[in-house]
């Protein structure tokens, strides 16, 4: 389904907010995601549809992700590269807001997601993220993702960006966006959220864990240089749409 299908569906909204999570043999890590968000105070979160979009996974993730069923109204769905399952789930969502995040975080703190739905009410926002932590790095991983966030609340004196690990969306405002692009090789989260106006985005505090698998597959010279290229390149829509191997490692 495309960006033209969801804005064909209908716009009335039936609950709150909708998570979409893509993944791919992820069977590993998250079940950690799924069960942080067993924890999460957020007073409708036995209600919240959270759609798995599973690029067709061979290592057990679909059944992992069913067995919380019991804990959380959870369901899978097809899926794709991160950009064409994100969108294939909030094509299906009926809800205020859609909650996109990374299938391999966990939410650090369990108060974060009620916070960032609040502010997202409270300041009419369109967009919302939060702080990346890194729990089982080494003290350069972690160098590396307090330099992301400096970077982050920098970002919002020009150009505010968030990255799909968690982005909190204004439902309305996604569709308005047109959505992740779909042809990009890598950071269409970052593409998505620099559209976003600076008084309509926030950063809320609480944090997700990730992992430093990337470091560990890419190196930090390389992850370091690759951020730095596309800071330079956020106007250069051309940029992303070129194969800079990123999934390939």
């Amino acid at each position: 389904m495309n960006l033209m299908s969801m804005n064909s569906m209908s716009m009335n909204t039936t609950s709150e907010l909708t998570i979409v999570i893509p993944a791919k043999n992820e069977a590993k890590l998250i079940p950690r995601l799924l069960t942080s968000l067993t924890t999460q105070d957020y007073s409708k979160m036995s209600s919240t549809k959270v759609l798995v979009a599973d690029a067709n996974s061979t290592d057990g993730t679909p059944e992992i992700v069913l067995s919380f069923r019991d804990q959380l109204n959870v369901s899978v769905i097809r899926g794709g590269m991160p950009s064409v399952g994100r969108n294939l789930g909030a094509a299906r969502a009926e809800s205020d807001y859609v909650l996109f995040l990374d299938a391999d975080i966990e939410l650090a703190h369990p108060s974060v997601l009620r916070r960032a739905v609040e502010l997202a009410q409270r300041k009419q926002l369109h967009c919302v993220t939060t702080n990346i932590l890194c729990s089982d790095g080494n003290w350069i991983d972690k160098l590396f993702y307090a330099g992301n966030d400096l970077f982050q609340y920098l970002s919002c004196l020009h150009h505010p960006f968030a990255t799909g690990m968690f982005m909190l969306f204004d439902l309305n405002k996604f569709r308005e966006l047109g959505g992740f692009h779909e042809q990009v090789r890598f950071a269409e989260d970052y593409l998505l959220s620099q559209q976003v106006e600076r008084k309509r985005f926030a950063i809320v505090r609480g944090g997700v864990y990730t992992t430093n698998r990337r470091f560990q597959k890419m190196g930090h010279l390389r992850v370091g240089w690759l951020f730095l290229r596309i800071a330079m390149n956020y106007w250069n829509e051309n940029y992303f749409l070129r194969d800079h191997k990123y999934w390939q490692t």
